[in-house]
């Protein structure tokens, strides 16, 4: 086992091996990379990022679908869609659990939102008092879905119900992290990177268990608690950025 002063060591030189853009060709980052518009990248970056579960190749495949519907153009077609292109929608499949059912529900909302804000960080924002986005997961899931139940609540996870809301948090370190290296987007000026967690899913939890970061066996939001208490002793401005630490040794399975 490391020592807390070894193991920062090791993993800021990870993080910042594979913290590069060589990172974006394999992974769902790509999707919004294509574009350049603000709201493109939001959208297409939410999509990307609500499906992110299973295969890397099989979720940008599903995301080339997506975009293809769209007409590559996310944002002007959330604002301009027809009730036929909906209706055209909603028999598709599109990514395992993820039908066409639910992406017209997303693109309804996107629409109602775009409507009365110019950027998806206006539903994420972190108040004075909190240190992370535990309410803010909750208020934008609130702000987006609205109270209406549906079935396309379930690809929106629940920090409340002790989810670890991956998939959010992923996108959250996507908009909100400038990692100056092309990677991360940090497009959202108004939530401060520090209040950023690691999104945790099997891999990281399996390498954060094997270097003695948690000791949690379950993946859930208890567990992003205690990753975040020692990660951001190792850097209290940028924690996220060893995501890419734990992830690229997940991938090179350099620990096994």
């Amino acid at each position: 086992m490391l020592n807390f002063e070894e193991l920062k060591d090791f993993l800021s030189e990870k993080a910042d091996v594979y913290n590069n853009s060589e990172f974006i060709q394999d992974d769902p980052i790509q999707i919004p990379h294509r574009f350049s518009l603000k709201q493109d990248i939001e959208i297409a970056g939410f999509l990307a990022a609500t499906i992110s579960w299973g295969n890397r190749k099989a979720i940008i495949k599903s995301a080339d679908k997506i975009l293809d519907i769209m007409g590559n153009s996310p944002y002007d077609f959330v604002m301009n869609y027809s009730e036929n292109d909906l209706k055209f929608i909603e028999g598709k499949s599109i990514h395992r659990t993820f039908n066409g059912e639910d992406f017209t529900y997303f693109i309804r909302q996107f629409n109602r939102i775009y409507c009365e804000n110019d950027s998806l960080e206006n539903l994420f924002l972190v108040k004075n008092f909190e240190t992370n986005f535990y309410h803010a997961i909750e208020r934008f899931r609130l702000g987006f879905l609205q109270t209406e139940k549906h079935r396309s609540h379930k690809h929106v996870s629940s920090p409340y119900k002790n989810s670890s809301s991956k998939r959010i948090i992923m996108f959250l370190r996507w908009m909100v992290r400038n990692d100056q290296r092309g990677v991360d987007f940090g497009i959202w000026n108004n939530i401060d990177p520090k209040n950023l967690s690691i999104p945790l899913d099997v891999h990281t939890g399996n390498i954060s268990r094997k270097l003695g970061l948690i000791s949690r066996t379950q993946n859930d939001w208890k567990t992003v608690l205690e990753l975040d208490e020692i990660i951001r002793k190792f850097d209290p401005k940028d924690p996220a950025k060893y995501d890419f630490a734990l992830f690229g040794l997940g991938v090179t399975k350099e620990l096994f």
